[in-house]
């Protein structure tokens, strides 16, 4: 039986930080993330809440880049339904700096992640730099067309 790090979701997960590096979202969205993927992003800032199907996943994925977040994996472990990943993830922007560790619970199926649920490791934190690094738009301009 392979070890839970062994697993091959645990690989998925492994080329999805590979190509998260590079900036490399075309092969994310094409052949690591599901059209239909759920990401839930907790907190109260203007970056939270869930990201419906990859173009959405993809949108989020390009605001962390202007934050230069980045990433380095602590631990991953999965099956062959979940991969748990425990990652140091950090970013600045506007003179605003975050630093701290982030588990992610990933579900795949069939080669490819459907499911997404992030835990922040200090949640105020992380509402505080987003709110500070990504402001609204006044009213009207934030309110979207019914």
């Amino acid at each position: 039986m392979a070890q839970a790090s062994d697993h091959p979701n645990v690989a998925i997960i492994r080329r999805f930080y590979e190509c998260y590096a590079r900036g490399d979202l075309e092969t994310l969205r094409n052949e690591l993330v599901a059209p239909d993927v759920v990401w839930r992003i907790p907190g109260r800032h203007p970056l939270a809440g869930p990201k419906h199907g990859v173009d959405e996943v993809a949108a989020f994925f390009a605001q962390l880049a202007k934050s230069h977040f980045q990433a380095e994996v602590v631990f991953l472990g999965g099956n062959d339904e979940y991969v748990v990943d425990c990652h140091r993830g950090w970013g600045e922007n506007k003179g605003m700096k975050i630093d701290m560790l982030w588990c992610l619970l990933y579900k795949v199926r069939n080669g490819k992640i459907v499911e997404v649920q992030n835990f922040a490791a200090d949640q105020h934190a992380a509402d505080a730099f987003f709110w500070h690094a990504y402001p609204l738009k006044p009213i009207p301009d934030r309110i979207a067309e019914a």
